[in-house]
């Protein structure tokens, strides 16, 4: 799987990949929105667990094909989160008959701004895809239950300033340099840590990307940073964002990108038995994943799955194969009513 390119905009083949995968199991219902692929079981059970994962990864960093050496498996994608995926296919295919009926949701567009998530999509078309009493979302957690996500929005901090020409500057005011001011605030920022529902999360505030000048000879009448805000399930979109223009207080802000996060949810009774489940102390999900989107359906929702979340995004990305093991086995066991149980 690692090895099938599935950069953000391109999840076709892999999604063809994971569709035949499906189709072969007599077991599920397999539908299909765009590159967004579900499997769902009809055993009539009262009850419905959602497993979901994203197809898509981020750019490559020299990090394909994948690498074995020994336990390690290297390269793009195998922590967030195509050992994820790799679990979910493995179980719709052991799992034949189960306490609770399953479905398996495989979409697009999750690295990348929110109005292409397949997620989303699927939310607004095909809403009845998706009805269950909890979701687990595959994400990489290290093996541990993560609870709820952090919201995230992004904003362009628009500085201005007056043209002129570099010989002449102090004709005119430079943009660029006036943007060190929005530099100096996050520099001298302190996040929340909030406790939320019994667990510890941290927030951050962070210019990532900056963009401004003309030309060679001029003073740049316009200067714009891009500011990322990872907020805590306490405050919604709108707080988020008032408060963000608080901080920026006297400059011009245009929002481009707004998700809401999730509060745990661990008190809700299937969540509460994964937990006990999975065993370990669980802890807040410090990202944004889509656990917001079953969350707003009302669906309680936790992030369980092999890898190190740190090693996300990262050209050294990686995941113990044990560890992708040891997730197959901890899911089969508790879906099936027998812990300890092993895959062949």
């Amino acid at each position: 799987m690692v090895d099938v390119y599935s950069e953000s905009g391109h999840e076709t083949v892999l999604a063809d990949l994971v569709e035949q995968a499906l189709l072969d199991l007599p077991h599920l219902q397999v539908t299909r929105d765009g590159d967004a692929v579900v499997g769902r079981t009809v055993f009539s059970r009262e009850q419905r667990v959602i497993l979901a994962g994203h197809l898509d990864t981020v750019p490559p960093a020299d990090n394909l094909p994948a690498r074995l050496v020994g336990d390690r498996l290297s390269g793009l994608g195998t922590a967030d989160m195509k050992s994820g995926l790799a679990v979910m296919l493995r179980l719709a295919g052991l799992v034949t008959d189960c306490a609770r009926d399953l479905t398996y949701v495989f979409y697009d567009g999750e690295e990348v701004e929110a109005v292409r998530n397949g997620l989303k999509r699927l939310v607004e078309r095909q809403p009845q895809w998706l009805t269950g009493d909890l979701a687990v979302l595959m994400e990489p957690t290290g093996g541990v239950v993560e609870g709820g996500c952090q919201g995230s929005l992004r904003v362009d901090v628009v500085v201005p300033g007056r043209r002129a020409h570099s010989a002449r500057s102090w004709l005119g005011e430079n943009a660029v340099h006036r943007a060190g001011e929005v530099l100096d605030r996050l520099r001298s920022y302190q996040p929340r840590q909030p406790v939320v529902d019994g667990l510890a999360f941290h927030e951050g505030l962070n210019a990532v990307g900056i963009r401004g000048g003309v030309a060679g000879n001029v003073i740049p009448d316009e200067a714009v940073v891009t500011v990322n805000y990872r907020f805590a399930p306490d405050r919604d979109e709108a707080q988020a964002l008032s408060h963000v223009r608080d901080v920026f207080a006297g400059f011009d802000l245009h929002l481009t990108d707004s998700a809401a996060g999730a509060r745990p949810g661990l008190d809700q009774p299937l969540a509460r038995d994964l937990v006990e489940a999975i065993g370990g102390r669980p802890r807040a999900k410090l990202g944004w994943t889509d656990v917001a989107r079953f969350s707003a359906l009302g669906i309680p929702a936790v992030n369980y799955g092999p890898g190190d979340p740190a090693l996300s995004h990262t050209r050294d990305e990686h995941v113990p194969v044990a560890a992708i093991r040891e997730a197959e086995d901890q899911l089969l066991g508790w879906l099936t009513g027998r812990p300890g149980e092993t895959a062949a």
